[in-house]
């Protein structure tokens, strides 16, 4: 017969062990997170939140001790006012997120590096107050020639200028919030192999992410994931500014599944940017062109994007200088308009997709044009044209075809024209339409075929 009474003692000594276990091994854990935040404690060496004074001169003593024995740092909650930090070769500092905020005192500038080997941030809110920055520093993160870089889960705001300058560095920029910038939020400046992605941006006032180069040279940058919202152009212009993602001179740059929203001119733009993709991204409120693959490229893939509402859809163009080779697959263009941000010129706004040179466009649905589904070549920059398998439904015109002199050829078939008010194809010298609805049959420049259209 089982005694009731040490059966329940014998349960609750169980019991015991079991928590007892428990506690050991949350322990055990506890000290594992210690060490990976940082074996190196700021507030051991006098790092304290709050203090405003001597925070500067205290936490860059603790950057260069911290280098010298390859430790890294800990940064607990709390506010911490500096200026004028230079990383030195090896930096990993970690806070926790949303607690741990580094805040700029006004000084020449915030944080820099011109030969940081190692650079590792994590965890950390950084806020530059908006205050001045000297002109020989681009950022609140103004980081060059770091060959390890990453930079993640922090949250970057309120600067002067960018945000985050890189220049001549590699690695990764991801999970951050980067907003109140008044300049770009992110801009890399011939960097190599960076991957940034999964980033939140907001509310700056001249551009989101930017890839940018002296001069044209292969890149390899990565722009994944992001999410970037309410980008201004407050320095003018034609579209320098005021774009969610900007490349240039950048090439063999992949841009995908992006989240852009409300830019004043494109939420993506890559000017002389060779083999650029673009590829499954929502564009969204666009002031001027949605995407634009413009000048000296050869090589852009924009297939399976949304645009949606914009003056322009997308546009491959400037085959007069060197834009030409593409292919515009998949996507889904609607809702434009014939206002853009600055009064029109050349071909105007209210166009789906126009292409120039050397480009196949296949499979795309175009909805509400109120200019063109299509813009196919301007003048006599027209040249290897495939037209094929797309939908184009509410346009003024189906598809507005350069036949002036000294064009090339071109291929329009099978595609799907409905509730167009002129003609589903038109040939146009320039702005001014000179033909009968070509998809109707009857003559048209034996340099391009039509065949198999459906018009209703």
């Amino acid at each position: 017969m089982i005694n009731r009474r040490l059966f329940l003692s014998g349960l609750a000594g169980t019991a015991s062990v079991v928590l007892s276990s428990k506690i050991a091994a949350a322990a055990s854990e506890g000290l594992k997170e210690a060490k990976i935040r940082g074996s190196l404690n700021a507030a051991e060496v006098g790092v304290l939140p709050g203090s405003f004074d001597a925070q500067s001169r205290v936490f860059q003593e603790m950057l260069d001790r911290a280098s010298e024995t390859d430790e890294a740092i800990f940064l607990p909650a709390g506010d911490y006012y500096v200026s004028n930090i230079v990383f030195p070769a090896r930096v990993r500092l970690a806070g926790i997120k949303g607690a741990s905020n580094i805040i700029y005192s006004s000084g020449d500038f915030f944080f820099a590096s011109n030969e940081s080997q190692v650079l590792e941030i994590d965890g950390l809110s950084f806020n530059g107050g908006s205050l001045p920055i000297i002109k020989e520093r681009q950022a609140i993160f103004d980081i060059r020639n770091c060959a390890q870089l990453q930079i993640t889960n922090c949250e970057v705001k309120a600067s002067a200028r960018h945000a985050i300058y890189l220049e001549n560095c590699a690695g990764s920029v991801e999970n951050n919030t980067v907003s109140n910038a008044v300049e770009a939020a992110i801009f890399c400046f011939g960097v190599s192999n960076m991957r940034v992605s999964n980033n939140i941006v907001s509310d700056c006032n001249n551009g989101g992410i930017w890839v940018h180069r002296s001069e044209i040279g292969d890149d390899a940058t990565q722009v994944l994931g992001n999410r970037i919202s309410r980008i201004g152009s407050t320095n003018g212009g034609t579209g320098q500014w005021g774009n969610g993602i900007n490349v240039y001179q950048a090439n063999n740059v992949m841009i995908a599944n992006n989240t852009i929203t409300d830019c004043a001119f494109s939420a993506i733009r890559a000017n002389s940017a060779s083999n650029v993709q673009i590829l499954g991204n929502q564009c969204l409120n666009s002031g001027e062109t949605g995407i634009y693959a413009e000048f000296r490229f050869e090589g852009a893939v924009i297939n399976n994007n949304v645009v949606d509402g914009a003056a322009n859809g997308i546009s491959v163009v400037n085959f007069n200088e060197g834009g030409r080779l593409a292919t515009v697959q998949g996507n889904l263009v609607r809702n434009l308009k014939t206002e853009g941000p600055y009064p029109a010129e050349v071909a105007g706004f209210g166009y789906g997709i126009a292409i120039e040179a050397d480009t196949t466009a296949q499979g795309n649905t175009i909805e509400n044009a109120p200019k063109a589904g299509f813009l196919v070549g301007w003048g006599e920059f027209m040249r290897n044209i495939v037209i094929t398998g797309n939908v184009v439904r509410k346009a003024n015109t189906g598809v507005q075809l350069s036949i002036v002199e000294g064009t090339g050829k071109a291929v329009i078939t099978d595609n799907v024209f409905a509730d167009i008010k002129g003609a589903a194809i038109g040939g146009f010298r320039w702005a001014e339409q000179v033909t009968d609805d070509l998809a109707k049959g009857g003559d048209h420049p034996k340099n391009v075929l039509i065949e198999r259209n459906s018009v209703s």
